[in-house]
């Protein structure tokens, strides 16, 4: 295979602009006031840096990244809207480029002689153009539109013209940024299948997207920018978990799931007040509620297969005979998924007084990808009076398990043939 893209390091600087003079009175007056002291520091900062890979032709890659790590600005140096700072940029064929919304359209033009315009700027010859053009107009759905003004277009119709263009204009290497992501549920399958037909031709395909399913569905490779510069470099799967976990463990549980007490302390005149997502008569109180992970620690997020382990501080301002623990957990969309407590389980608690912690381990979650919350509850024996009820209060996340992506939980179980 030949190599199609090529970054050797390539670096890209901006300067940020101060407001330009509108007139040539006040260009002039400026020569003679002084500079404020902010003026006189450098206010360049650098979007990438140190950038180099190679991609080869046929071959499909993904570039990944939070918002701000340079995604943009390399696509741009891509399509040659911007040239680097420093280093050396090659590309061996044509490009044609889905970035964003309406880019290379002109408003006052029709979607026709949009088409027309396009396939000019990519090299095409007015009759090759001609030749595409039902193809074009049938792939948009623009039949009844395509001879309207696109400033008339919906976001929509700008989406199905500019994909159409782009993959109908013969493309060596296809550049599909977040955009498609505005099109409805329909024309993104469309979209899927047409650029997986372009994978089959042989053309090269470069991604970014927020979407890491289509990351791993789509690409062989990824690319992971991480303030402005590679992190790593590999197979998508690969990175897609890496890059996940990552996220999750940037924004640390803390106060989001070791939360101290559920009432504000303005409720404190009024122990016993009722809410929709906490109730009970009070004679014990749940204090304090910590979801921990196998080192201990607080944690809000979790791996199918991990440990996860359930802190229950009470408060009991009476002696109570016989009490029963519980936890419910729910999945976002209200699926009760689990509702274990002490008296299924026959942990019998003689009685409780005062301040303790009541634990639930789980030594391997079987949940896969999703949001879930966590319910917990104090009652009597019977489970007739409740003393105290968070409904649904403490959120987690199940990070996203690539080797069983679908459904509720994995079932742990074994395959066998004879």
């Amino acid at each position: 295979m030949s190599t199609v893209v090529r970054f050797e390091n390539v670096s890209k600087k901006f300067s940020i602009q101060r407001t330009r003079p509108r007139f040539w009175q006040e260009r002039l007056f400026g020569m003679f006031k002084p500079k404020p002291a902010d003026e006189e520091t450098d206010k360049s900062f650098w979007v990438l840096r140190d950038i180099s890979f190679e991609i080869e032709q046929g071959e499909s890659i993904s570039f990944i990244g939070v918002n701000g790590a340079g995604k943009s600005t390399l696509l741009k140096l891509l399509t040659h809207i911007i040239r680097p700072t420093t280093g050396t940029i090659e590309i061996n064929g044509r490009i044609s480029a889905l970035l964003e919304l309406g880019t290379g359209f002109h408003p006052d033009l029709t979607g026709r002689e949009n088409i027309y315009l396009n396939g000019s700027i990519l090299g095409l010859k007015r009759t090759e153009i001609k030749r595409r053009m039902d193809a074009i107009i049938e792939f948009a759905e623009l039949a009844r539109f395509i001879d309207v003004p696109v400033r008339n277009y919906s976001s929509g119709m700008y989406v199905r013209l500019g994909f159409a263009v782009a993959i109908y204009t013969e493309p060596e290497i296809l550049i599909v940024d977040e955009v498609l992501a505005v099109g409805d549920v329909a024309f993104q399958r469309k979209c899927m299948d047409q650029i997986n037909a372009l994978k089959r031709r042989g053309v090269t395909i470069i991604l970014v997207t927020h979407a890491m399913g289509s990351v791993e569905d789509m690409c062989q490779r990824a690319v992971w920018l991480d303030k402005g510069r590679i992190r790593e470099i590999g197979p998508s799967e690969s990175i897609v978990r890496q890059y996940i976990w990552d996220s999750y463990e940037q924004n640390p549980a803390g106060s989001s799931v070791a939360t101290d007490h559920v009432d504000d302390e303005d409720d404190d005149e009024d122990e016993n007040k009722e809410s929709p997502k906490r109730w009970g008569s009070g004679e014990v109180t749940i204090e304090q509620v910590q979801l921990l992970g196998a080192d201990n620690q607080p944690r809000d997020y979790y791996k199918t297969g991990e440990s996860m382990t359930l802190a229950m501080h009470y408060q009991a301002k009476e002696r109570i005979e016989k009490p029963v623990f519980g936890i419910a957990i729910h999945r976002s969309d209200g699926t009760h998924v689990t509702g274990p407590n002490t008296k299924f389980a026959k942990y019998k608690i003689s009685h409780i007084e005062g301040n303790g912690v009541v634990y639930f381990t789980v030594p391997a979650l079987s949940l896969l990808e999703g949001t879930y919350y966590v319910t917990v509850v104090v009652c009597d024996d019977k489970t007739e009076q409740m003393f105290d009820y968070h409904d649904q209060l403490y959120p987690f996340q199940m990070v996203p398990w690539k080797d069983e992506p679908y459904g509720l939980l994995t079932l742990n179980g074994n395959w066998k043939i004879e």
